[in-house]
């Protein structure tokens, strides 16, 4: 008897990977810690038409368990390249260079700890680890044995050097004023003006 596997669709693969890395990242990390860690075929076109998809076909009376979305800076405009979940609350889909440096190192302890817990890693897992360890202090030394709860760690105490970056009551009382579309997509950034002469 053949058994077909059905794999899980894009919007799905994209979810897996946020929920692992655990707050917004680049599109290309998201797509690389798919292809590491699980099955499936995330790939960045694939992904991008999803995220196109999800904001072309909005439908405010569609329920829908989650969206992918694009994380937001903190004037509530779009942070291009970087995904998120839309279920999570404004706080964790606010990026900056300090929380965007935060977020990678919380998802490389994340990452790390997954793969600490599994039997054996792929080469393309241990590939990946390697490219994450560089962007650590310490981590590539840490990484050199191929272990993980080694560069877990050393992400851990990189993490504790940056710090959490709260979230402006001023941000918080503009999202509250967001219809859903605009919570989920962000606002328009208007153009800058010249002062006149």
């Amino acid at each position: 008897m053949i058994s077909s596997i059905t794999l899980p669709g894009v919007r799905e693969q994209a979810r897996h990977a946020l929920l692992l890395l655990g707050a917004p990242a680049p599109a290309r990390l998201v797509v690389d810690v798919h292809t590491a860690l699980f099955d499936g075929d995330l790939s960045m076109p694939a992904l991008a038409a999803v995220l196109r998809d999800e904001e072309r076909h909005y439908d405010p009376d569609r329920l829908a368990a989650y969206r992918i979305c694009p994380a937001l800076h903190h004037d509530l405009t779009v942070a291009r390249g970087q995904v998120t979940l839309s279920g999570w609350p404004v706080g964790r889909r606010l990026v900056s260079p300090r929380s965007a440096r935060a977020n990678t190192l919380a998802a490389i302890v994340r990452i790390a700890e997954f793969v600490a817990i599994r039997a054996q890693a792929s080469s393309a897992v241990i590939d990946l680890l390697r490219r994450l360890a560089d962007t650590v202090p310490g981590g590539p030394e840490a990484f050199l044995v191929h272990d993980p709860r080694a560069l877990a760690d050393t992400a851990r105490a990189a993490l504790a050097d940056v710090g959490a970056e709260p979230v402006p009551e001023a941000v918080e009382r503009r999202w509250e004023g967001l219809d859903e579309r605009q919570r989920l997509f962000g606002v328009m950034s208007l153009p800058h003006q010249r002062g006149r002469g």
